[in-house]
């Protein structure tokens, strides 16, 4: 078994529970991302996202997927604290990680009723949505909750890092009485 609580690595093992919630007429709702500075924004996000069903599973990327997309500085917080914090909301049922750049393989085993993405997305051009469409699933692109974004949280810290860094460097160099 390769599963914590809700937490999944592997897409088959979550495949079998979803079969047999949806064979008791459930509503499986799929989204995914990296989230990887939890805010305010993603839960709003994760909510509205549930409320399109009655599970909701979440694709999370690992740590190497989010360094293809992200870069070697991120992510920040580590793929098993990051599937910690999502796996402990209410909104959320369950989560399953993922290693590639976009989560096509596990949309296409999992076989979500409706596959959602924040932001402006257009409906064809999300990883999965062909797929989805193709067994009579519904594809939603849902807005993200305007002035919350991690990018703005990271640069938020870094301007406050360099600040006080900048303020500690001018008390080193006061002259002396």
């Amino acid at each position: 078994m390769n599963r914590r609580n809700n937490i999944f690595r592997d897409p088959s093992e979550l495949a079998r529970i979803l079969s047999q919630e949806k064979k008791r007429g459930l509503r499986i709702v799929f989204t995914n991302g990296c989230f990887d500075i939890l805010h305010k924004g993603h839960v709003f996000y994760l909510k509205k996202a549930r409320d399109l069903g009655d599970r909701l599973v979440v694709g999370l990327n690992t740590d190497l997927s989010v360094k293809k997309i992200k870069g070697h500085a991120r992510p920040i917080n580590r793929e098993g604290d990051r599937a910690g914090v999502l796996a402990g909301l209410k909104s959320v049922d369950y989560v399953c990680l993922f290693d590639e750049e976009t989560p096509v393989k596990i949309i296409r085993i999992l076989k979500p009723h409706v596959l959602v993405k924040g932001g402006d997305y257009k409906k064809e051009a999300i990883a999965g949505s062909k797929d989805v469409k193709k067994w009579g699933g519904k594809i939603v692109v849902l807005p993200y909750l305007k002035g919350y974004s991690t990018t703005i949280l990271v640069d938020r810290i870094a301007r406050l890092l360099e600040k006080n860094l900048h303020n500690k460097h001018e008390e080193h160099s006061l002259p002396y009485e």
